[in-house]
């Protein structure tokens, strides 16, 4: 719980600061501050984990660590940030302020033992990020997404709530140790209120986590949104998302399996073909991500479809695989949409000869996410398809790889447009900042890609 007050105070702090124009503090005391909630995450582990507070919450192994990932990924983004919201405004604390809201809520979404406290984790984090889509309030593209992200946000919120409604109807109870012992006690005898509120709850997770045919917000809202903040949605949010849909359905819905499995089976192939098609044809890099971004959840509902004791490793393996390389990705996209002006492929040409160190980070983050070996996005890719085999999803795990055979087309062509395609361009500047944090997300992506066992038997 010493989390989750450490980010509730430091968003407070943060805000003083501001009041007081100490903008220069903001970042260290930002970064401080979350290595320290990070440290009583992490001093907990060994701790005896029980529901707190009328069992609203559960600081177990599951919540520990991916608190701690998500936390990580946050200072990453933050680190990254020196300087990027001074463009924007002249009110930097805000920012800072409502990026650490959103955290908080998150912290509440992967330890919630209560469906009331996962629905206000959600809504904590998403009515920070409808703030955040929209702050370059003279950019059309910023303002837009912020209203479509609303919108869709409202709407999912809806399914997700009904949902919720239906199983307390169905159980009398919002706790999910009790709504698993319902399930236990009538797994012959469950109410259509209650199998409703389970496909009610798949539709507005899968919204909420970008899973097609619930996508159709995701491109556009990540392509608007200033590209530090898509960087925060695609890593940090997401991640989080996935947490909770997974601790949900393996400690409530695991029994009733055969029901809901056939339908996230279908969501999960639509989201895999989906993303992985639509992002063949994008010229802008940006979309390119958000596209790819969306075959990425078709990955990670292989753990859903697939549930079992390993589904809680798989899925943290593969989005910190995940969320490293794409902030490394999104970390280069910033510094080259700073010199040319915007993402398209052809503003990285040359990039390999004018900045071998840019090239060098975004090329180990494209095999990543292609899930080439010895880089951790190929452990992320292993676990997951061990998962599915685990459960006899051959056919999954066949068009798992075609997809996964098709998404190294577009990795790899910004990968030949530094390398290949010759363009004489100035050096791009790197600050001091994001060159330690591309760094060192390169090298973690290789270490866990050559010693997987560095996080493979976290949780």
């Amino acid at each position: 719980m010493g989390t989750l007050i450490t980010i509730s105070v430091l968003a407070v702090v943060i805000l003083y600061l501001g009041l007081y124009r100490l903008n220069k503090a903001l970042l260290p005391v930002t970064v401080i501050g979350l290595v320290v909630a990070a440290g009583f995450a992490i001093a907990q582990w060994n701790t005896a984990a029980t529901p707190i507070y009328s069992g609203m919450v559960l600081f177990d192994h599951y919540a520990i660590a991916f608190s701690v990932i998500t936390i990580l990924s946050t200072i990453l983004i933050i680190l990254l940030s020196r300087n990027y919201f001074e463009r924007i405004s002249e009110h930097v604390a805000e920012y800072y302020a409502i990026i650490l809201f959103s955290l908080a809520g998150i912290m509440v979404m992967v330890s919630y033992h209560n469906l009331v406290m996962l629905f206000i984790g959600i809504e904590i984090m998403s009515v920070c990020l409808y703030i955040l889509a929209g702050i370059k309030k003279k950019d059309f593209a910023s303002n837009e997404a912020a209203l479509k992200y609303f919108l869709m946000g409202a709407f999912s919120t809806g399914f997700l709530l009904f949902g919720i409604t239906l199983i307390y109807g169905a159980t009398g109870s919002f706790d999910l140790e009790t709504i698993k012992n319902h399930v236990l006690s009538n797994t012959q005898d469950i109410s259509y209120l209650f199998y409703t509120g389970i496909l009610l709850m798949i539709v507005g997770l899968c919204f909420k986590v970008g899973a097609a045919p619930f996508h159709f917000w995701a491109p556009d809202v990540y392509e608007g949104s200033p590209t530090l903040i898509t960087a925060y949605m695609a890593t940090v949010v997401k991640t989080a998302g996935f947490a909770a849909f997974l601790r949900l359905f393996a400690i409530c819905f695991a029994p009733l399996a055969d029901f809901w499995s056939p339908s996230l089976l279908v969501i999960t192939i639509i989201t895999l073909f989906i993303g992985n098609i639509t992002a063949l044809y994008q010229h802008n890099f940006k979309r390119m991500l958000a596209f790819s971004s969306i075959s990425h959840v078709g990955y990670m509902l292989f753990a859903i479809v697939a549930l079992g004791v390993a589904s809680s490793n798989a899925v943290f393996v593969y989005a910190t695989a995940y969320s490293i390389a794409s902030i490394i990705a999104f970390g280069v996209l910033m510094l080259v949409q700073q010199q040319t002006g915007s993402g398209s492929f052809d503003n990285f040409n040359g990039l390999g000869k004018s900045n071998p160190f840019l090239a060098f980070v975004l090329t180990v983050s494209m095999l990543s996410l292609a899930g080439i070996p010895l880089t951790a996005g190929f452990i992320g890719k292993f676990f997951m398809f061990s998962r599915a085999l685990s459960q006899y999803q051959v056919w999954l795990t066949v068009l798992a790889v075609i997809n996964a055979i098709i998404s190294i087309f577009y990795y790899f062509r910004v990968i030949i447009a530094m390398y290949f395609n010759k363009e004489d361009r100035a050096a791009i500047s790197i600050p001091g900042n994001v060159s330690f944090v591309l760094g060192i997300a390169a090298l973690i992506t290789l270490i866990i890609g050559i010693y997987p066992a560095f996080i493979s038997n976290i949780i």
